[in-house]
């Protein structure tokens, strides 16, 4: 088999382990492992709210490397990383977007940022971007 046909299954895979993980409205957590001296390069680990890492699978999904560390490195700075790789899982996990969780299921409302742009309407329905999916909380 080549390489990246075996790279392409084991992200199928890894994706399909975290849809059973993860649903839209949960939190991700993340915990910042390092900086590097200048201040362009973080390594990040993630865990669901039972303190599950999923670094592993988020290392497959989203074409990362592990760090010395053992957390995910991304480069850049001047915005919230943390974020910007749960709002990536989102995106991944979630290509066609997904149903609005309403008020009820979670404590925070649905997460998705249509709700902040004026949609009101939190029966159930769907979103277009599964960037918003889910929460980012650092610990």
């Amino acid at each position: 088999m080549s390489t990246s046909k075996r790279q392409s299954l084991e992200r199928e895979e890894a994706r399909k382990e975290l849809l059973t993980i993860l649903k839209p409205g949960d939190t991700v957590y993340c915990v910042l492992r390092h900086v590097s001296r200048s201040g362009m390069q973080r390594e990040i680990s993630l865990y669901t709210e039972g303190m599950v890492s999923l670094d592993h699978y988020a290392e497959r999904v989203l074409q990362m490397r592990r760090g010395k560390r053992d957390g995910l490195v991304v480069s850049g700075c001047g915005m919230d990383m943390g974020m910007h790789i749960v709002m990536n899982l989102g995106y991944v996990l979630f290509p066609d977007g997904f149903t609005c969780t309403g008020r009820d299921e979670h404590p925070n409302m649905c997460p998705s940022n249509d709700h902040s742009n004026g949609d009101r309407n939190y029966e159930p329905h769907q979103h277009t971007s599964g960037g918003y999916a889910l929460r980012s909380r650092w610990i």
